[in-house]
């Protein structure tokens, strides 16, 4: 019998971490204004809302037990929440990258711009195709783009690091007019000359305006700084047919376009469709960013829910064992609470409330403790392209709300049995212990 009841009591707890971590919101409000209103309007509930009280009255007589089960919650909430505010950082960085008005066109069947290629002719035969935007003089909005990967040692480590060098065509800043130079200036066409984005310049070393940088066996000027808020900032530009011809390149690797608008999208794809001249294919940027994405965004997440459970296990003990300590020492405040009229009921709520009280101040602290040294935290990771990324942790208030039901769930799972114990504790038993 009571392995069943213990069985049950696991499929119980089973039941409401699930429900505590996934269940939305507004259904977790609910229940919350229905477990509010039990204990404002019936007499159990009044009694569970009494014995809560006397409970955490006693907390700061037990204070270095329930700093365990605190501390324990906040370090479980802290990382979980540090590990999702990095995968959120990356997609949020390579998300802001592209739009609906702008199209990538890369060879068909690849996936990035480094298992690409798009032939000269091909570019000139893109440049025609309907549903393109072009700017005052008439000219097609586009670039022809060609990626390279360069060993530059970082900043952090002095280690080599693979850095973008992205060759860009006469337009490339009409194409993205989020990009603007903050130092310096502009390269010049035809000349081997570099702009560096903010995050490269504070990721890697010898980046600075003035300085020089070794590509293919040549000296290139560092002529400028542009910012862009977006993936582009990890990168090094220069002019694509200087790059092209450095590296002894014969086309180029992609060609981004500006669409006449979003709608125009399907005109352009049928147009590259009905030439058998283009072996090509059009997405927009926004599209081909978030599939960058996507699969390091999923394994930080999983890494993160892993670590975080493997966490949350111990942390369960130390709650288990904290209130069990808690009922024990309580015994005889219990068996009186008993003998003058509570019921079990309001007996085992009580210390469950107490338990999820001491889990919620741990997940606050936890958020907290990431929200201050990670939120806006710059590191940078390798990219589609094998290059480094730069991003900013983003510990959101999604995040946090996340961390906190984890908390929750946590108290949950380890106030359960220390209350069912509190509930069956006989009353002669419980007035005989010290």
């Amino acid at each position: 019998m009571k392995v069943l009841i213990n069985l049950a009591i696991l499929i119980v707890i089973a039941l409401a971490v699930i429900v505590l971590v996934v269940v939305p919101w507004p259904a977790l409000a609910a229940v919350l204004v229905l477990f509010g209103a039990w204990m404002g309007l019936t007499r159990s509930g009044r009694q569970a809302r009494s014995a809560a009280r006397v409970g955490i009255a006693t907390i700061p007589q037990r204070l270095g037990a329930a700093a365990v089960v605190v501390v324990g919650i906040a370090g479980v909430v802290g990382v979980l929440v540090a590990m999702l505010a990095m995968a959120e950082g990356f997609r949020q960085t390579l998300q802001q990258t592209g739009d609906v008005q702008t199209a990538i066109v890369l060879r068909g069947g690849a996936t990035a711009e480094l298992s690409s290629s798009v032939m000269r002719d091909e570019a000139t035969l893109i440049q025609q195709l309907p549903g393109i935007a072009r700017d005052t003089d008439d000219r097609p909005i586009m670039s022809p783009e060609l990626v390279v990967v360069a060993n530059v040692p970082k900043k952090s480590s002095g280690t080599d690091a693979n850095l973008e060098i992205r060759g860009v065509g006469e337009q490339a800043f009409v194409l993205r007019p989020n990009v603007s130079i903050v130092a310096g200036r502009s390269f010049q066409p035809g000349l081997r000359e570099l702009i560096v984005g903010k995050g490269a310049l504070a990721q890697f070393t010898g980046l600075e305006p003035g300085s020089t940088l070794s590509l293919a066996n040549q000296d290139w000027a560092i002529v400028g700084v542009f910012e862009s808020n977006d993936a582009h900032e990890s990168e090094v530009w220069g002019d694509v047919e200087t790059v092209s011809t450095t590296y002894r390149r014969q086309g180029y690797q992609s060609v981004t376009v500006r669409l006449a608008s979003p709608q125009t999208l399907d005109q352009f794809k049928a147009a590259i469709a009905s030439d058998p001249r283009l072996k090509v294919e059009a997405k927009t940027t926004l599209d081909y960013y978030t599939a960058q994405s996507e699969d390091l965004t999923r394994m930080i997440r999983i890494i993160g829910i892993v670590i975080g459970a493997i966490m949350a296990l111990g942390a369960v003990f130390g709650a288990l064992n904290t209130m069990y300590a808690a009922v024990a020492t309580r015994a005889r405040e219990i068996a009186t609470l008993r003998a003058i009229g509570f019921r079990g009921l309001p007996v085992a709520v009580s210390v469950l409330l107490e338990t999820m009280l001491l889990a919620l101040g741990g997940g606050i602290l936890g958020a907290l403790v990431a929200w201050l040294l990670f939120n806006n935290y710059t590191v940078s990771t390798l990219g589609s392209n094998f290059s480094q990324v730069v991003f900013a942790f983003k510990v959101s208030p999604v995040l946090v709300w996340d961390g906190l039901k984890w908390a929750l769930a946590i108290g949950f799972a380890g106030g359960v049995f220390p209350a069912v114990r509190a509930a069956r504790l006989p009353v002669t038993t419980a007035l005989r212990e010290l």
